[in-house]
């Protein structure tokens, strides 16, 4: 079966791609590496480098590749640029989507598979959201996260193009980019392991759902394997402190660092926790990964590219 990924030289997006190609898929990527990095192109998968606001470009990657499954990952994801230039932000997660979903009702696609995000939910002020849980972002970038999933489902009503859209938790893992868009977790590591102590934003006590890559990975091959149409959180169910984050963190790489604490940063959330119920009952789905767990594989990756950069 051919799969087309889009931002699949990004983080979440590379994974997938690696594991769809371990398991016999041919695959194609499109991947504008604005965020994405080449090194993480897996070299058996096509790669079409552009945007997926270019229309001649999907048009010839949808002609020429003829995927059956899209699984859409290229994305604006940062909140606070999305505040600093809501206009990208829209084009790129609102149009580019809707581009996408015009190539996959034009060339008969069987399935469209969506990474939205938990930022849709909002401030919610209490934990283990569900799927059902009123949507208020705060950022515009929640709502280019959400909107598309309006379009997705009507595309569904009205071509029955098959779908299925994940509402992430906060991702972390092995590639996340430690600078500018990256996560706390990549974030934190990269800085602990050059002897810097982080600098959070806020004062410590928000909290997030960190969810490993290959946990999100699974999700997405479950998705792709079963006629199940719906929207679904991908998470752990289990809130995290910020500073019970970075107290582990400390306990795992056997140091003693310390905080440092900011003002809080504009549409940045204080409390954020899914409920996994739904995926667990109609993906057979669940997360694998504990916090520890894969903080530790993470430090590993990334003790392993500060050493290749030392030797180069």
């Amino acid at each position: 079966m051919r799969v087309l990924v889009t931002g699949g030289a990004g983080f979440i997006g590379s994974h997938i791609v690696d594991r769809l190609i371990n398991l016999g898929y041919e695959v194609a990527i499109i991947d504008n590496l604005s965020t994405g990095n080449k090194n993480n192109v897996n070299k058996y998968a096509q790669f079409f480098y552009g945007d997926i606001l270019d229309d001649n470009l999907l048009t010839e990657v949808f002609f020429n590749f003829k995927p059956k499954i899209v699984v859409h990952h290229a994305a604006q994801s940062n909140a606070q640029k999305s505040i600093n230039n809501p206009i990208n932000d829209c084009e790129t997660n609102i149009l580019g989507t809707i581009n996408l979903l015009e190539m996959a009702r034009t060339f008969n696609i069987e399935k469209f598979i969506y990474a939205s995000s938990a930022a849709v939910y909002g401030e919610t002020g209490c934990i283990k959201i569900d799927e059902y849980y009123q949507k208020q972002p705060i950022s515009f970038y929640g709502i280019s996260k959400m909107t598309p999933e309006f379009y997705i489902e009507t595309y569904h009503k009205i071509y029955g193009l098959k779908y299925t859209i994940f509402r992430y938790s906060n991702v972390y893992g092995p590639r996340q980019n430690p600078h500018g868009e990256g996560g706390v977790i990549s974030v934190f590591i990269n800085q602990m392991l050059n002897d810097i102590n982080p600098t959070i934003y806020g004062d410590g006590t928000q909290t997030r759902d960190f969810i490993y890559v290959d946990d999100v990975v699974e999700a997405n091959l479950a998705a792709l394997n079963m006629d199940v149409c719906g929207i679904f959180n991908i998470s752990t169910n289990i809130e995290t402190s910020i500073n019970e984050l970075f107290e582990l963190l400390n306990n795992v790489l056997k140091k003693k660092y310390e905080l440092k604490y900011s003002k809080w940063k504009d549409g940045d959330i204080l409390r954020s926790c899914l409920d996994n119920s739904k995926a667990k009952d109609l993906l057979e789905w669940k997360p694998n990964f504990s916090l520890k767990q894969g903080i530790e594989k993470t430090i590993e990756y990334y003790v392993k590219t500060i050493k290749k950069r030392k030797y180069k």
